[in-house]
């Protein structure tokens, strides 16, 4: 028997289940840069069983699916292995549904993917929608008695474990409860957003801040989840900041900080480091114009942290803004330095820090006379109300 033929036996004696865990995890490792002797053949294999659009983006079966569906809209195809406040990793469904077929609730899960299975057989939508409703109300009711007591969270985190290594799929547990438990507020909030944000200006700042504000009295938790809805409607990333920015006293970094919408910053930060992740892959995988159109998005979005928030560099902020642009510079100084010094590389372009043309700086200029204009009146004020 030949290794093919090894491959294969091992492949189908797993359950159907385990393989599809199986091909997440081999995703996840290689979205974290570490290479598998032999995971390309297995992902192949396991894509063509699972995914008949050959899609390299994990999707869930059927009845998981179902259960998954309020996430929809807030999950990333992206590595689960750094932060992603207020989204959720896809390529931890699969393995969170094992644990919750197996550990969690395994007896309400087999009735529930019989119940699931036979009514999308008999084509009843409305009567898939209410079981799967009704399973989430029981697991969103088993995991908040899980989780109240450390050493219980702890067991659940050790049975997570056996099903993925990523150091992250206990937090999308987390995550997946505060979603399951807001309900319908999240669908209903996004609802009522633009389809598109073109232009984030004062008077969409103040729209958003009410929406936000509103929802946030009742559904505190759900908050980020809210805010990675904004996300989505924003020209570029970087914009969702503006809603601390401008709540701030000030552009000194602690007065963004003491803002209700100060988690939009590391928000950002971490969309900076999905920006790094795909330059990797793309450099990888010698997609040059992919890592240069990222490279022009990552050199925005450093640029607009550093101008719109003062001193970030002595700040938390700083510390990671400078760790995610260092480890960027690197991918970028291994690449343009396979080529001769005599050889100019596109990713070595000053062009793609568009803040060093003649345009940009003038932009920088306008922007640092209206920030003069905002502190003097905002001093005028201080200065009135104190007399």
């Amino acid at each position: 028997m030949n290794e093919i033929d090894r491959l294969s036996e091992f492949l189908q004696r797993l359950t159907p289940l385990s393989r599809s865990c199986l091909l997440s995890e081999l995703e996840r490792l290689e979205l974290c840069g570490i290479d598998m002797p032999g995971s390309a053949d297995i992902q192949s294999r396991l894509r063509a069983e699972f995914r008949k659009d050959g899609s390299t983006q994990a999707r869930a079966t059927n009845p998981s699916r179902y259960f998954f569906a309020p996430l929809e809209l807030l999950l990333i195809d992206g590595a689960p292995e750094h932060a992603n406040m207020g989204r959720i990793s896809r390529n931890t469904l699969t393995p969170i549904w094992e644990w919750i077929c197996r550990d969690l609730l395994p007896t309400m899960a087999r009735d529930y993917i019989k119940a699931i299975n036979d009514q999308v057989a008999a084509n009843n939508p409305k009567e898939v929608q209410k079981i799967a409703s009704t399973f989430q109300i029981k697991v969103v009711k088993v995991l908040e008695s899980t989780l109240t007591s450390s050493e219980s969270a702890e067991s659940a985190r050790a049975k997570l474990a056996q099903y993925t290594a990523s150091r992250t799929a206990f937090d999308d547990v987390v995550k997946m409860l505060h979603v399951l438990r807001a309900g319908d507020a999240l669908p209903k909030f996004n609802e009522k957003l633009p389809e598109k944000i073109a232009k984030f200006d004062d008077g969409q700042v103040a729209q958003i801040s009410a929406q936000l504000d509103a929802f946030k009295r009742t559904h505190p938790q759900a908050l980020p989840f809210a805010l990675a809805l904004v996300a989505r409607r924003l020209k570029t990333s970087w914009q969702l900041m503006r809603l601390a920015t401008k709540a701030a006293a000030s552009k000194a970094a602690a007065d963004v900080a003491a803002t209700p919408y100060a988690c939009v910053v590391p928000m950002v930060l971490d969309r900076l480091d999905d920006k790094r992740l795909a330059l990797r892959i793309a450099l990888r995988h010698n997609r040059v114009l992919v890592a240069r159109d990222l490279l022009a998005e990552i050199y925005e979005t450093e640029y607009a942290l550093q101008v719109r928030i003062d001193d970030i560099e002595h700040c938390d902020w700083g510390v990671r803004l400078q760790q995610l642009m260092d480890a960027i510079a690197a991918l970028v100084s291994a690449e343009v330095s396979r080529f001769p010094d005599n050889v100019g590389h596109i990713l070595g372009s000053r062009r793609l820090r568009s803040h060093d043309t003649l345009s940009g700086k003038l932009t920088y200029l306008a922007w640092k006379g209206r920030d003069a204009m905002q502190d003097g009146a905002a001093a005028l004020r201080k200065l009135i109300g104190q007399d």
